[in-house]
């Protein structure tokens, strides 16, 4: 297969991590004979101080011609610090998502028995736990309507009826894919926004009998992932609460640099790690590329790819399970890896694997 991929390494360990979702690619290229094409782009902070933009139209360009986006992270602590700053590397984030349609942020959760240890949550309630967030990516508060002055300020939540059918049907079409379980988490008890998405979910329910729906506050949904993470198959929910949720099923793997995702929607894919840009850890050889390399194997599987990604799936298990892991997630008295090195060995199963 051939493949036009847009590159977006960004800002902080964007760069670092995404060389190693690339050594990945080129080993599975390599081995199963595939033909990869890079393209890349800047964003992010990046993409303010080479072009004036954190999203340049010519990085929106070349990913309107692109099969797929590989991103990394974008986020500079100068910006972060500056309230007065009239860009920031954040809203090309925000505009690449608006621009290239993706209104469905894809989330897997699912634990690694090697590092179970690892989570701030007991073993016995997360061993197991499997499941799939899936966020509303361009409506809600973060594009609605907004206001600030020295003395008030607001953010408009709106939904549409299109906006908020388009997101559900993703969620119950992903749960007939899975065990068939979709729990919708809103705040119908409080924002007319919420009262909305139920009444269209419960609107749609008869059209996919062979799904268990059921409904549940965020602040209970909050609580519940993290006591009963096992409950869970399908989550889907609003831009918001999605962002918030998501965030804290991290800890339930032990590691935010384990986390993939995968943004769909009218445009190219876009494929990213949850975590952020690190921006204090760039240049060290520190961050865990893991995220990224299951970014590209989820790139990988939405291409039918399935074999390519299982075996991407199955060198990063066997990296943990070998100890070759970054410090953050290292065992106590193990041997010291990088960036580079966590990606060279996984890169290396991939080409070697008998």
């Amino acid at each position: 297969m051939r493949l036009k991929i847009a590159i977006l390494p960004g800002d902080g360990i964007g760069p670092e991590v995404m060389g190693q979702g690339l050594a990945t690619l080129d080993a599975i290229a390599k081995r199963f004979g595939h033909e990869f094409e890079y393209n890349e782009a800047p964003c992010g902070a990046h993409g303010i101080e080479v072009a004036g933009d954190p999203f340049p139209d010519s990085t929106f360009q070349i990913c309107m011609a692109a099969d797929a986006v590989l991103f990394a992270a974008v986020g500079d602590p100068k910006y972060d610090n500056d309230p007065t700053a009239k860009l920031r590397p954040e809203t090309g984030l925000l505009a690449m998502r608006k621009k290239l349609g993706l209104f469905a942020n894809i989330r897997p959760v699912q634990t690694f028995e090697c590092m179970l240890q690892h989570s701030p949550l007991r073993e016995e309630l997360i061993r197991g736990a499997d499941f799939v967030v899936i966020r509303e990516l361009t409506g809600g508060m973060y594009f609605g309507e907004k206001y600030q002055d020295n003395d008030k300020a607001y953010d408009t939540n709106f939904y549409s009826r299109p906006e908020i059918e388009r997101i559900l049907k993703v969620g119950f079409e992903y749960a007939c894919k899975r065990k068939k379980h979709l729990t919708v988490v809103d705040k119908a008890n409080v924002l007319a926004s919420s009262r909305l998405w139920r009444q269209i979910a419960k609107e749609m329910e008869p059209r996919y009998p062979e799904v268990a729906t059921d409904y549940m506050f965020i602040d209970n949904a909050s609580m519940r992932v993290l006591t009963e993470p096992r409950f869970f198959d399908v989550i889907v929910t609003e831009n918001t609460f999605g962002d918030i949720l998501t965030d804290e099923t991290s800890c339930i793997t032990g590691s935010m640099g384990l986390q993939p995702s995968a943004s769909l929607g009218e445009h190219t894919p876009l494929f990213e790690p949850v975590h952020g840009s690190w921006p204090q850890a760039a240049g060290q050889n520190l961050a865990n590329p893991i995220a990224q390399i299951l970014s590209a194997a989820m790139l990988l599987e939405h291409f039918h790819l399935g074999t390519e990604g299982a075996l991407v799936r199955e060198a990063v298990a066997a990296s943990l399970d070998a100890n070759i892991r970054t410090p953050e997630i290292q065992v106590e008295g193990g041997a010291r890896y990088g960036t580079t090195e966590v990606g060279e060995w996984i890169a290396n199963y991939i080409a070697t694997k008998a």
